[in-house]
């Protein structure tokens, strides 16, 4: 099969906030649920082992009702079945829209896709070529069980070899590593919320950096697709999320004359929607974002994929049959189901801004050679500040090759006042991969 066709320019969309409120609507939902109380104050040490009546409404009202929400109408295909998740939502990830959802609110466990708000927050101040000695201290506080790439003590690393291990071995080791170099894991846990509170996820509470279960560390849906929203915007959040497979440093080895080497095993990315697995196809068009598993969370994932010039977000949240990859299959259905309805169903309501993004008009965005606002998070300089497309991540496959085209600028509309997030994602095209790792 071919390569997609790079994405044409498309015209701006502002959508009225309110045209979410007034639309005609089939929910599949009880009525009691549209009197549900508001959430408050903050979340609960464990999570209830139903959807509570009233979540958060962050995003549009109906994102707060239990249940699934999606309007139905002549040419939308129906959901798929044996959707068994606690809690999912399907978003477009250029505009925000909200395409269904089911409890997307829910505060649940997050495991290691809060990994996203981590490398959000922590990937850009770090230079990739920047090198760390670990000390004994930076690894003793990683989790029993833990997932690990293999980070050992006294050994010096590079920025990107740490970045490698977090995403494609989700490795806890090396989050501990990098909080270390951010000063700390208290110090990274309270960047880490006060990122969440700035792109308005107010259902996550961060207890540890790498997602391990933890008394009181929650997150939802919802908020996963917006880390993952704001992560992609940065060009090394999404070579990282993208590649396959990487090579690690894992020891020295004698070679020659008593000259010591670098050995290096290769490792691959967790993600079976990116890699493939004996139940699991690698999905067409799939280009990240993270995974995670554990024993409080269930699995998690959320995945970004590209089909004919539709980029879709897809977070799913504790498949509750235990079929082996159960929570890649549902998203897989997820996924499929978003590109035959995106253009046809009317949303159901919208990731939001982040508080501090950067308005502006879509004449200036739009003018060749024009600058273009710097992502979420980042500063002028940093790494992952300006996406360009082809990159590859060095030591590491390019994910899957040539890098989409530039889609010119993201306008969302909340409240009536239009904003600008970044639009240049280039994603790794990852149709041209045909065979398995």
């Amino acid at each position: 099969m071919s390569a997609p066709q790079k994405i044409g320019k498309r015209s701006l969309l502002i959508t009225s906030a309110t045209l979410l409120a007034v639309s005609v609507t089939t929910t599949l939902t009880a009525p009691a649920a549209l009197a549900a109380p508001k959430p408050s104050g903050s979340p609960t040490a464990t999570p209830t082992a139903t959807p509570p009546a009233g979540m958060s409404e962050v995003g549009g009202e109906r994102l707060g009702q239990p249940g699934t929400q999606v309007n139905l109408a002549s040419g939308v295909p129906v959901l798929p079945k044996d959707l068994t998740a606690r809690s999912w939502i399907v978003s477009d990830a250029e505009s925000g829209e909200v395409l269904a959802a089911h409890n997307a609110h829910w505060r649940l466990p997050p495991a290691s896709t809060l990994k996203m708000l981590f490398a959000d927050t922590i990937l850009p101040r770090f230079p990739r070529s920047e090198t760390y000695k670990v000390a004994p201290a930076d690894l003793a506080d990683v989790g029993a069980g833990s997932s690990v790439v293999g980070i050992k003590a006294n050994r010096t690393y590079s920025v990107h070899d740490l970045w490698l291990g977090v995403f494609l071995r989700s490795g806890n080791d090396a989050v501990h590593v990098l909080s270390a170099m951010n000063g700390g894991v208290p110090a990274t846990v309270k960047d880490m919320q006060a990122h969440a509170d700035q792109l308005q996820a107010l259902d996550t509470h961060v207890v540890s950096p790498d997602g391990y279960d933890a008394d009181g560390q929650v997150s939802s849906a919802y908020d996963l697709s917006l880390f993952a929203r704001s992560g992609l915007q940065k060009k090394d959040f999404r070579e990282y999320c993208s590649t396959v497979r990487a090579k690690f440093p894992t020891g020295t080895a004698q070679k020659g004359k008593g000259k010591a080497v670098t050995g290096y095993d290769e490792i691959q990315n967790t993600n079976r929607l990116l890699s493939g697995d004996t139940d699991v196809p690698v999905y067409q068009g799939i280009a990240g974002v993270k995974n995670g598993n554990t024993t409080h969370a269930g699995a998690t994932f959320t995945g970004v994929a590209e089909r004919g010039g539709k980029v879709l977000l897809v977070t799913v949240m504790n498949p509750e049959k235990h079929e082996h990859n159960e929570v890649y299959k549902e998203t897989a259905k997820l996924f499929d189901w978003g590109f035959q309805a995106a253009g046809k169903v009317q949303p159901v309501g919208t990731l939001v801004p982040p508080k501090n993004a950067v308005t502006a008009s879509p004449k200036a965005s739009a003018s060749a050679g024009g600058a273009t606002p710097a992502p979420t998070g980042t500063t002028p300089g940093a790494a992952g500040a300006e996406p360009v497309a082809g990159a590859a991540v060095e030591g590491g496959h390019r994910g899957a090759g040539t890098a989409l085209a530039v889609a010119g600028g993201l306008l969302v509309l909340l409240a009536g006042a239009a904003f600008l997030v970044n639009r240049r994602w280039p994603l790794p095209d990852l149709l041209r991969r045909r065979s398995r790792p």
